[in-house]
């Protein structure tokens, strides 16, 4: 697999770096989140993304979550931000809350749905690295880093890929277990609460009275 990088051994900078250029290049790394490992790329790369999903064994028509750094630069991708939306980025980001949102029209991306849903899930991670790391890559796609149907990887070691599959693999060691992000939709018909995970429905609805569960 891709170099493997130590994220408890020297500068953060210099990892993010490191990071940046693999992405910059066209390249999918492999990264820490808060409870698991996840593939990267850069959102507005639409040939590594469709590698990602390749990777991962992806279905046709699978759209990758997108992580930003900031509510600010979620602003630039999604095109409906009401009060609900709002107040729930502002709570819940950075954390575990997955925001099923309208996407920007005429962004210049291929999640991986050939612009088809409409939708795009998107997150500002708690992670340190992957904080840093949005800060200055800007939207990234990502999806759990192993095939489909297989648990969620809590070290590098549960990654079974190809040498050339990856550029850089960024190690933080055996990720704590923890809960999946909470997930919820949101457009001018409300919030609705798709997954409970992290988040509760009573934490949701003490920012949004009227969200409702799925």
């Amino acid at each position: 697999m891709g170099k493997e990088i130590d994220l408890k051994k020297g500068e953060l900078i210099r990892h993010v770096n490191k990071a940046l250029k693999a992405i910059s290049d066209g390249y999918i790394i492999a990264i820490p989140l808060e409870h698991s490992y996840a593939f990267a790329c850069d959102a507005f790369k639409a040939d590594a993304v469709r590698a990602m999903h390749v990777l991962r064994g992806d279905p046709l028509f699978t759209a990758a979550q997108v992580l930003v750094g900031s509510a600010k630069t979620a602003e630039g991708v999604v095109r409906e931000i009401n009060s609900d939306i709002a107040a729930l980025m502002k709570k819940f980001w950075p954390g575990m809350l997955s925001m099923n949102l309208r996407p920007q029209t005429g962004l210049s991306w291929d999640l991986g749905d050939d612009n088809q849903l409409d939708q795009i899930s998107i997150r500002v991670p708690k992670s340190k690295f992957a904080k840093a790391l949005l800060v200055e890559s800007g939207p990234l796609a990502v999806a759990s880093g192993v095939r489909v149907g297989r648990p969620a990887p809590k070290s590098l070691s549960d990654i079974f890929v190809l040498d050339a599959d990856l550029a850089m693999q960024f190690n933080n060691g055996n990720l704590r277990k923890g809960p999946m992000t909470t997930v919820v939709e949101a457009d001018d018909k409300g919030v609705r609460v798709l997954r409970i995970g992290a988040i509760s429905l009573e934490e949701i609805q003490s920012i949004v009275p009227g969200a409702t569960a799925l």
